[in-house]
């Protein structure tokens, strides 16, 4: 039976909504959209290629530029698969560090995707609090390492170097400003007529779908699904790790997971900051041949670097699996399928928090 649709409405790939470039392509009847079909490919870079048969000093770097909204995952995946694959321990002390790190980069990464949301349905004033917040975790983590993005922190053996008990109490600071900002913008979020409307009962993704999709991180999480690399992690688990979900499956539960994330995350931060002791913070070791598949929690889910590297430490293969990849597809084929607006359509697909320089990378 031949296809029938009203037209052919493309958004982007240049949209004010859109952190990067990306079209989608949404087939309608009237103003309901039937179904949509995301096309990438704008910021293609082949970070993968040009890994391949450098030494790993390069491709820890090179791991970095897969994405600046997520970087310090990235750092922490590709170190963390060299370690493994050559048997080098990490001192308690740098493992509490890199933890810090790594959940005030969720922190800043969650503020963002809810930033986003909030400005895809325009409620503008909402969505600049949160960016504006983000910009205290950004100074927490410049502090911490030296820069607020490609940091380079993470290396084999430990961290790069120490943190000073004086970065230490302007973390602490920082995570006392988020968290008191923080509870009125969740309440205006939660009890916002418009952003009922907008987000309530919109882009359901069912647990069954979510479990038979693929998808990962906070969006699977979102609709039930019990799912996160940090369960694997016992230093985590110490430190008050417990799984999150909710059960709606829809846009509001998306962003409202993020939040009651960021403040799981500042407990984490909290409970390491409170159980670090002096000590070493970089053993080294030497990268040995090997290969290994090295999977950790990204703030949109699942990371993995399947990754080999020969006698020398140079890089024989590399792939990277972001969680990007599912989530984008679940979204487009899924989520916005038979929304009852088009204005549906991005604010939808952003709650998923898509990241299109790492799915593209």
């Amino acid at each position: 039976m031949k296809k029938v649709v009203d037209v052919s409405l493309p958004v982007g790939p240049v949209h004010p909504c859109f952190k990067e470039p990306l079209r989608i392509k949404c087939e309608t009847a009237g103003e309901r959209i039937l179904r949509t079909e995301v096309e990438l490919g704008y910021v293609k870079k082949g970070i993968e290629k040009i890994m391949v048969g450098r030494p790993w000093q390069e491709t820890m770097f090179l791991a970095e530029r897969v994405c600046g909204i997520c970087s310090v995952v990235h750092n922490t995946a590709i170190v963390g698969a060299l370690e493994e694959i050559s048997g080098i321990k990490v001192p308690r002390r740098a493992q509490l560090l890199r933890i810090i790190l790594n959940e005030l980069d969720r922190m800043q990464s969650h503020l963002l995707a809810n930033y986003s949301y909030c400005y895809t349905i325009e409620h503008e004033t909402l969505a600049m609090y949160l960016l504006n917040l983000r910009e205290t975790v950004m100074d927490a983590i410049e502090k911490m390492t030296g820069t607020r993005i490609m940091s380079a922190y993470v290396v084999p053996g430990g961290v790069r170097e120490d943190v000073p008990d004086a970065v230490i109490s302007d973390i602490l600071s920082a995570l006392d400003k988020v968290e008191t900002e923080l509870k009125r913008y969740v309440k205006i979020f939660e009890t916002g007529k418009l952003i009922g409307l907008r987000s309530k009962g919109i882009g359901i993704l069912s647990v069954e779908d979510a479990k038979a999709s693929g998808v990962v991180g906070p969006t699977a999480r979102a609709s039930g699904m019990e799912c996160d690399a940090r369960a694997n992690e016992p230093l985590y688990v110490e430190l008050g790790w417990h799984m999150i979900t909710r059960l709606e499956g829809d846009n509001f539960a998306r962003i409202m997971l993020r939040f009651d994330e960021l403040f799981q995350s500042s407990t984490i931060v909290r409970n390491a900051i409170g159980k670090l002791e002096a000590g070493p913070v970089r053993l080294g070791g030497k990268v040995t041949a090997g290969h290994v598949k090295h999977t950790i929690e990204a703030p949109r889910g699942d990371l993995t670097y399947d990754i080999a590297v020969d006698e020398n430490g140079e890089v024989i293969s590399v792939a990277i699996q972001t969680p990007s990849i599912m989530n984008v597809e679940v979204a487009s084929h899924i989520m916005m399928k038979d929304l009852a607006s088009a204005a549906d359509v991005t604010s939808v697909f952003i709650s998923a928090d898509p990241c299109i320089a790492c799915a593209e990378r």
